[in-house]
């Protein structure tokens, strides 16, 4: 999660499009408007900021234990700096996090975790779906937490850059996480942010929100998956979650519709927005009490919704409409919906994971080196992207769409003979 009062901070590797963060930070450049930071200053400043741990609850044994050989980590200063070259269109972004794909897990984890979702419902009052759904697009089910030690990545934030006073912080939260022996300082990796865990709690929200739900003493979000989705439905049910509401449903515009006053948090009656001649979008008239907001998230062109209290509470999880429309969709999608009907205004959608590893499979049969094919489109895939677009007379953007992979099926990849040490090579540069 990203957030600032929330839970993560433009931080998890959901950008991978495996868990979505929606930092939508796809490709950019490092500008850092001062002088290159000393890393002698390093040690002083973590020495300096003892004080102030301890009177946040480090114990002082704990501070120096906890810090002592710590060394900065300078490449997340490139991190907290990453300037977005472009946004991710929203079909690129949901067809990345709600595919068929995690659609599959997602009702696997239904099933296993059934008696503990149960459990967790009973408790917090929110249900399965939605639950599983923040599960599945902050970590992918817990097969990605995020490799940066949280101690590194947040002294060095600290020490250099901007934001120190927020790092600091977390940085004294997570310190405090260790100390109290709730989560070890081995298994206290994550983002290069501080989000950590299966559902990417920053450390504040860990010691706010974070529950003991299995009951052996200690709030665990990385080793026990009962805590962290209880710990997920506690910060759902803090944030306002109304467990007999729905999060909203897909709506159809009339024609020649104003939408001046569309926007999440411009709720108004159902009938108000029934009288301007919003409907269901299979037709059939709205329904019901409440207020609502309209969200075009690509435009009255695309797909349409009405979102009540519940879509804000998402939304909470992570400061972003599109990360909040994903994990609603999704967890319609995991108790049996159909994708939006609406479609989005484009025509040239977006790939699923699946279909970015066919992408890359091509461009690699093409001769080119981009590391592990692994559904990430990283800076080596957009690369090779934009010499494919301009050798096929399409838009050299290096976004990977349906109208290259289906150019490249049609080609079959021939061209250059696969390269074995292209699918072998680290992923670091993709």
């Amino acid at each position: 999660m990203k957030r600032n009062n929330s839970v993560g901070a433009c931080a998890s590797a959901r950008f991978a499009i495996f868990g979505a963060s929606l930092c939508i930070l796809v490709s950019g450049a490092a500008a850092h408007a001062q002088a290159a930071p000393d890393p002698a200053g390093f040690a002083p400043c973590v020495a300096g900021l003892k004080a102030a741990a301890v009177a946040r609850g480090v114990s002082p044994d704990g501070y120096e234990r906890l810090t002592a050989g710590l060394a900065p980590d300078m490449k997340v200063l490139d991190l907290l700096d990453y300037q977005p070259e472009f946004r991710t269109p929203i079909w690129d972004y949901l067809a990345g996090l709600v595919d068929d794909e995690r659609i599959a897990d997602g009702q696997a984890m239904l099933a296993q975790w059934r008696d503990t979702l149960a459990a967790v419902a009973a408790r917090f009052h929110v249900d399965p779906a939605t639950v599983v759904a923040v599960w599945g697009v902050e970590s992918n089910f817990g097969r990605n937490f995020g490799s940066r030690p949280l101690l590194t990545s947040l002294s060095t934030l600290s020490c250099y850059g901007r934001r120190q006073a927020y790092f600091r912080g977390e940085f004294y939260d997570a310190l405090k996480i260790v100390d109290s022996g709730d989560v070890s300082v081995d298994q206290l990796t994550g983002s290069w942010a501080g989000a950590f865990g299966h559902t990417q709690f920053m450390p504040s929200t860990f010691l706010r929100l974070a529950v003991d739900f299995d009951g052996d003493g200690r709030r665990d979000l990385v080793g026990s998956v009962p805590d962290a989705l209880a710990s997920t439905a506690n910060f759902l049910k803090r944030a306002g979650w109304r467990e007999d509401e729905v999060w909203g449903y897909e709506v159809r515009l009339p024609a020649g519709f104003d939408a001046s006053g569309a926007g999440r948090r411009n709720k108004q009656p159902l009938a108000v927005w029934s009288g301007r001649g919003v409907t269901r979008v299979d037709g059939t008239p709205l329904d019901g009490t409440g207020n609502a907001g309209l969200l075009l998230p690509a435009g009255p062109k695309g797909p349409a919704f009405l979102v009540f209290r519940n879509f804000d509470a998402i939304y909470g999880y992570n400061a972003a409409e599109s990360y909040a429309l994903a994990i609603a969709h999704l967890s319609d999608r995991l108790r049996g919906g159909g994708p939006f009907v609406t479609p989005w205004p484009t025509d040239d959608t977006g790939l699923s994971r699946a279909e970015r590893r066919e992408l890359q499979t091509l461009l690699v049969a093409r001769g080119h080196a981009i590391g592990t094919v692994d559904g990430m489109l990283g800076d080596a895939s957009r690369a090779a992207i934009r010499i494919e677009q301009e050798r096929l007379g399409q838009p050299v953007d290096g976004r990977g769409g349906q109208k290259l992979l289906s150019a490249l099926r049609r080609e079959g990849g021939a061209g250059q003979s696969l390269q074995q040490d292209s699918l072998d090579a680290p992923a670091q540069g993709r």
